[in-house]
This record gives C-alpha cells, structure tokens and sequence, in this order.
C-alpha cells in the first residue's frame, strides 16, 4: 500500500502564490508516476498537472499552464505543486493521486488511472 499526505494549502488573495506538497509513504517504488486533481463544490475532480516516472514527462491543464509548476523529488519522495498568479477559479480541495508505473502526456489526466490518493488540502483564493 501506498499512503499519500497533502499539505500547504490556504487562504490567499488573487495574485498570490503556494506551494503544495504531497508525501508518499509505505511500499513506493521509483516508477511511481504522480498527479494533481482539484475538485471544486459541485464539480467533478479534475487533472491539474502530473508528472511521469518516464524521464520525469510533465503535462498541465491548460488554465494552469506557465502559472503552475510540477516537481518531484525522489529522495524524500515528495512531489510539488508550485501555484504562482492565483486566481480565484483556481479555489478547490487538490488532491494528489499516484500510480506505480510510467504515465504518458495524455494517461496521465485520467484519474481513473490512479490506484492511491491523498486526503486533499483546501486552497482558497479571493478576489
């Protein structure tokens, strides 16, 4: 089993910027390709950004693209989600989602795809 934590989630005005981070613990393994998906009230949870274990492939939503940054860091096996220039649209409880093997560009934004996830981290952004 693979746990995944979530933290650095918050309260922030339009324009600011956080940085999440996602800790995966127990049986990993360097294939281990990860994701963030975002659920807002009321919609379906949906893909933000992943990272592949394949040469470290990243790929973004289009909304969040050149404002959001993927990385990950194998050591402590924590992967990061750096959001930069916030929006208020950007409000939603992120999730971040992990399966054992590489992911592709296009895989990736399924979240069906996901065997294990986090419990979520709020972030909120006002106007």
């Amino acid at each position: 089993q693979v746990q995944l934590a979530e933290s650095g989630g918050g309260l922030v005005q339009a324009g600011g910027s956080l940085r999440l981070a996602c800790v995966a613990s127990g049986r990993t393994h360097p294939t281990m390709s990860m994701a963030w998906f975002r659920q807002a009230p009321g919609k379906e949870r949906e893909f933000v950004g992943g990272i592949s274990s394949l040469r470290g492939t990243t790929g973004y939503k289009d909304s969040v693209q050149g404002r959001f940054t993927i990385s990950k860091n194998n050591a402590d096996r924590t992967m990061y989600l750096q959001m930069n220039s916030l929006k208020p649209e950007d409000t939603a409880q992120y999730y971040c989602g992990a399966v054992l093997g590489a992911t592709t560009a296009l895989s990736m934004r399924d979240r069906r795809l996901y065997s294990y996830w986090g419990q979520g981290t709020q972030v909120t952004v006002s106007s």
